[in-house]
């Protein structure tokens, strides 16, 4: 008889195959070897701090003479200032004390001037790239040279324009009562030529007769006796004006002792720029001047809008300054910050020139230059349009080259010999400054490529203009002048 089971007849034989025990093993395995991950902000500060290791044994000479070397750099910029200037209350203690003014100390102990426009005061010279280096765009005469410059005599330049002779109401009487067309801004001041006059004035001879405004004597732009005396008694001239109230005046800087002594400085205002002026502390002296320049009050202005006022001093310098030789027309935007004479040396002596002006930085072409002026709402489109038709008309050539030059101009500064042949020039591109737009970069090439003769231009590069002057700006929109009715036939308007 067999022996039973161990486990008795009720037990369950449960086979378990070679690969399952293979798989449970495996499955053991992989849970061994697997190891919890760190957090991710710890490996990230891990390895932050082993290349901030690395960087520092790399670099540490670097990180060491780095910041003495800016130290270094910053206490050389100070080394030939100024001494700082001491405030009220070591000005009051020094007076206190009674201490004797040395001439070596009171520029420490005067308050500083103030200062709104970092451009403002600014001498260092504009430089360019010439032949693998920088060169001055401007090359000036050493200081101890431009104390010997002198004016020369001029005339030297042959012009087959001997004098020209500016037409009056005492010419033209028939004109007193020509009504002024609601388009055309011709006025007492300005005369009335008609298109056959413009046509005329461009054929050249000895002795021309031309419109150049003053035209009557009610026409405007009056002076004080004693401001016309003196500037009837300057023979170079730097002016600039500020009609409306719209710039500041900025001293000019730069200038040697002749320079001081020969060349009178000229700021025209009106009434409007005086009050705003003195509300800023700019007072007028007894002696009419403000620092260098001597303020000349003009009454009655002829137009309304005050850029055409503008145009009177700027392009008319010879016919309120009847005896000079010489001017330099500044922007009342700009502070001139060189020496006149020095100026005048290298920009129309050294290159026999008899007119001097900057080319355009942006724009080379009259045509693109009205498109500019119509998108940029700084003329009527209907004013633009009348007066490029006009020169279209007139056969002016779209070339951006006149006379192997820039064809077009940016005119805030203006430095010219009072010839004939350029006191014509200046009264046509007046005129037509009335005519057409106050724009007078539209004009200006039309009236050198129709005045042929003018061709002793010096059209500067735009550098020089940035070095002659501190650009400012314009600070504030100027107001119209009111233009007061002087009679019933409509030629001047309230």
């Amino acid at each position: 008889m067999s022996s039973p089971s161990m486990f008795g007849n009720n037990s369950v034989s449960i086979p378990v195959s070679d690969e399952e025990d293979e798989e449970e093993l495996n499955r053991k395995r992989v849970r061994v070897r697997r190891k919890r991950k760190k957090p991710l902000s710890h490996r990230v500060r891990h390895d932050l701090g082993k290349r901030l290791v690395r960087f520092v044994v790399r670099y540490w000479a670097l990180l060491i003479f780095l910041p003495a070397a800016v130290l270094l750099c910053y206490e050389a910029t100070k080394i030939g200032k100024e001494p700082a200037v001491a405030d009220d209350e070591d000005l009051d203690r020094f007076v206190a004390e009674g201490a004797e003014a040395d001439p070596d100390l009171e520029p420490i102990f005067k308050k500083p001037p103030k200062v709104s426009h970092p451009n403002l005061n600014r001498m260092d010279p504009v430089t360019r790239w010439v032949d693998g280096g920088r060169e001055p765009c401007l090359k000036l005469r050493p200081s101890d040279e431009l104390e010997l410059l002198d004016i020369p005599n001029g005339g030297g330049i042959e012009s087959p324009v001997r004098n020209v002779k500016y037409l009056s109401e005492k010419d033209l009487p028939e004109q007193n009562v020509t009504r002024r067309s609601k388009r055309i801004k011709f006025n007492r001041f300005s005369g009335y030529p008609s298109l056959e006059d413009r046509d005329r004035s461009f054929v050249l001879n000895q002795t021309p007769a031309v419109h150049c405004g003053f035209f009557s004597e009610t026409g405007g732009f009056k002076v004080s006796e004693a401001d016309q005396s003196y500037m009837d008694s300057c023979k170079v001239v730097v002016s600039t004006c500020a009609f409306g109230g719209g710039d500041d005046l900025y001293q000019p800087i730069g200038m040697s002792n002749a320079s001081l002594q020969k060349v009178c400085y000229v700021a025209f205002w009106d009434d409007i720029t005086l009050a705003a002026q003195e509300n800023a502390g700019n007072t007028v002296g007894d002696d009419k001047f403000i620092g260098n320049w001597r303020i000349v009050l003009v009454d009655d202005l002829p137009f309304v809008d005050q850029r055409l006022n503008g145009k009177i001093p700027k392009m008319l310098g010879h016919r309120l300054f009847p005896n000079a030789k010489y001017s330099i027309w500044v922007d009342s935007k700009s502070q001139f910050r060189r020496d006149p004479l020095g100026v005048l040396e290298a920009l129309l002596w050294r290159t026999n020139s008899v007119l001097a002006i900057s080319e355009h930085g942006a724009r080379s072409s009259v045509y693109d230059e009205a498109t500019a002026v119509v998108k940029k709402n700084k003329a009527r489109p209907e004013e633009v349009n009348v007066q490029i038709t006009q020169y279209k008309k007139d056969g002016m050539p779209e070339d951006k080259r006149l006379n192997g030059k820039k064809a077009l101009n940016e005119a805030s500064i203006i430095v010219r010999e009072h010839t004939p042949v350029v006191n014509l020039f200046m009264c046509i591109w007046f005129n037509e400054a009335v005519r057409f737009t106050s724009r007078d970069q539209l004009s200006f090439p039309y009236v050198l490529w129709r005045l042929k003769v003018l061709k002793d231009v010096n059209m500067f590069p735009v550098c020089v203009r940035k070095d002659l002057v501190n650009s400012i700006g314009h600070l504030r929109k100027a107001k119209p002048s009111v233009k007061r009715t002087i009679s019933s036939t409509g030629d001047d308007e309230a």
